[in-house]
């Protein structure tokens, strides 16, 4: 526990850290904001920037995760997309197959996303560190100050109206907080992404992975219900489902 408490206060300081040197600027005339400016992208131009990234992160040695990952994992899925799902790192199969949520909790994030009757080329999914940690352990303080910067780009490309937050570390890293994910989830938080920016909607869920680990008829309806909120926010249809299955 203390081990988590520790890493949570190294983010939360380089986080609060860069915020604030991000509230400094050159006097001199204005310049477009960066909504402004990721406003005016096409689809094209936006898949261009994250091509971008993607190659960025396919060169990336500033953790040592280079030296035990397989392929990286930079996130995939539509460039305009209005939810943006984020877990915390790619597990055996993502490392395997370079592409994120493809294992058996990908299967259970398919299987969710489809329930809110979408899919999942409609949404994007990525992650917080773009490598696996050997053994799928923890990601630690350096590794998720290293691989920050990549999502927060690829979160001002795509601009969505929603970020689902998949489990306590990425909700933690997104939302610079130390609460539990059972007290972050359930309603709407925000995700600033620097001084000057606009805030984007956050819901914190559970993590696919979790429900798999502790699956209840309970577990799998605190999802739903957050998901729920999440369609509903964006005045999309709530599709009837069973959750007692």
């Amino acid at each position: 526990m203390q081990k988590e408490i520790d890493i949570n206060k190294v983010v939360r300081q380089h986080l609060e850290m860069e915020q604030y040197f991000c509230g400094f600027a050159v006097k001199g005339s204005p310049k477009t904001s960066s909504n402004e400016e990721k406003g005016s992208m096409n689809i094209a131009e936006k898949q261009k920037e994250l091509d971008k990234i993607l190659q960025e992160v396919r060169v990336c040695r500033q953790c040592d995760l280079v030296s035990t990952r397989n392929k990286v994992v930079a996130g995939e899925g539509n460039p305009n997309a209005r939810i943006m799902f984020i877990g915390e790192a790619p597990g055996a199969d993502e490392d395997a197959q370079g592409r994120p949520f493809v294992g058996r909790a990908g299967q259970l994030l398919d299987n969710i996303i489809a329930a809110c009757g979408l899919k999942r080329s409609d949404v994007f999914i990525a992650n917080i560190l773009k490598c696996r940690p050997p053994e799928n352990r923890d990601p630690r303080a350096e590794e998720i100050i290293c691989c920050l910067p990549f999502l927060q780009r690829q979160i001002e490309i795509i601009q969505p109206e929603i970020i689902v937050a998949l489990g306590a570390h990425a909700a933690k890293t997104l939302l610079n907080s130390t609460e539990a994910i059972g007290q972050l989830r359930g309603r709407f938080r925000e995700y600033i992404a620097g001084i000057g920016k606009s805030p984007i909607k956050l819901m914190a869920t559970y993590h696919p992975a979790y429900l798999l680990r502790n699956y209840s008829q309970e577990n799998r309806r605190r999802v739903w219900e957050d998901m729920k909120k999440v369609l509903t926010e964006l005045n999309l249809p709530v599709p009837q489902t069973d959750t007692k299955k």
